[in-house]
């Protein structure tokens, strides 16, 4: 009995021992094994970020192109337009899975997608965008020359009263320049036209009539030569100040038609044109060709002049009265002609 009293007593005093053993002190949390499924895992929230340029596939910077970042979770989308580089960037971005989709007018859109790190500085490769396969752009540019020469057409057809030709003037104030062989043919057409022969003929009747060029003589053959005269006068006058000259020093030998502002303005302009042009380059400068031209033709009368009416006192007479015959052609351009021109084809008045 004594050694089953003895393992009676031992089996109760232990019984409490396990059973303090077993429950945990008070205002003491139970452990938690740190590897145990779904024990929770603090995450970082630190935003990231992304930047990436954008070229085609040159490696040439594609500005302007549309950039959006998309991401699921959560639900967002930015927006931004790459810079003169290509570049862009996304700031302020939430960790996890994004998407970029960019596009750009005349490429094909390109979608790159990846997964971003808490505090993440990302730099995607360089975006390669290629040309939309159905986008196909072309220009047609007609070359400056085939432009002048429909101008040119249109001014052949300016005739006043449908009878007078009208060629050296155009109505369009941005004209295409011409090249030399279309000055030329210029010159040539207005030398050969019909009414330049009726006018030459004319003021040599005028001229025998006054008795001018009396070196000539009366007669058909004092007439013949003061028709002859007259006509090379204006031969070599057109071809040297309209064609050769212009060409070598790259002038327009054209009237440009002004048709607005005021009275004065339009008038001070037209007496300008005796002494300015416009150059090949558009550009206003002195009229070196007219000028020169009107000169040159003056000396060359001294070859087939009657004698009494040569040499340099002439010369330069003759060159100052074409001068102003230029400068009062033009204001009679500016105020009258165009009036009385009905195939003006066009007309964009200088503002």
């Amino acid at each position: 009995m004594a050694w089953f009293t003895a393992f009676l007593f031992f089996c109760v005093s232990a019984v409490p021992a396990r059973a303090q053993q077993a429950s945990p002190p008070p205002n003491q949390p139970p452990a938690i094994s740190s590897g145990a499924p779904g024990s929770p895992v603090p995450q970082n929230q630190t935003p990231a970020s992304i930047t990436g340029t954008v070229v085609d596939t040159t490696g040439a910077a594609i500005p302007n192109a549309r950039v959006v970042l998309t991401r699921s979770t959560p639900s967002t989308t930015q927006e931004v337009q790459s810079g003169q580089d290509g570049g862009f960037s996304f700031a302020n971005v939430a960790p996890g899975s994004y998407t970029i989709t960019i596009s750009a007018t005349g490429f094909s859109a390109q979608t790159v997608s990846g997964a971003l790190h808490p505090g993440e500085a990302n730099v995607t490769p360089s975006i390669i965008l290629p040309l939309a396969s159905n986008v196909t752009e072309v220009q047609v540019v007609a070359p400056r020359a085939e432009i002048a020469e429909a101008e040119i057409k249109a001014e052949e057809k300016q005739r006043v009263l449908r009878v007078i030709p009208n060629f050296y003037v155009t109505y369009i104030h941005d004209a295409e320049p011409l090249n030399a062989t279309q000055k030329f043919e210029l010159a040539w057409k207005s030398t050969i036209n019909p009414f330049t022969f009726l006018i030459t003929a004319a003021a040599a009747g005028i001229e025998q009539s006054q008795d001018a060029l009396s070196g000539y003589g009366q007669g058909a053959q004092g007439y013949a030569k003061r028709f002859g005269a007259s006509y090379a006068d204006t031969v070599t006058g057109t071809f040297i100040g309209s064609a050769i000259l212009p060409s070598l020093l790259k002038q327009d030998p054209r009237y440009f038609y002004k048709g607005t502002g005021s009275t004065r303005g339009r008038l001070f302009y037209a007496l300008a044109n005796a002494f300015i042009c416009k150059g090949d380059n558009k550009r206003w400068q002195p009229n070196y060709s007219s000028i020169a031209g009107s000169f040159a033709a003056g000396g060359i009368s001294n070859l087939y002049y009657p004698s009494a009416e040569r040499g340099a006192e002439n010369t330069v007479e003759n060159a100052l009265i074409a001068i102003g015959e230029s400068a009062a052609a033009n204001v009679f351009q500016e105020f009258v002609v165009k009036k009385f021109t009905p195939s003006v084809s066009k007309h964009h008045p200088e503002s």
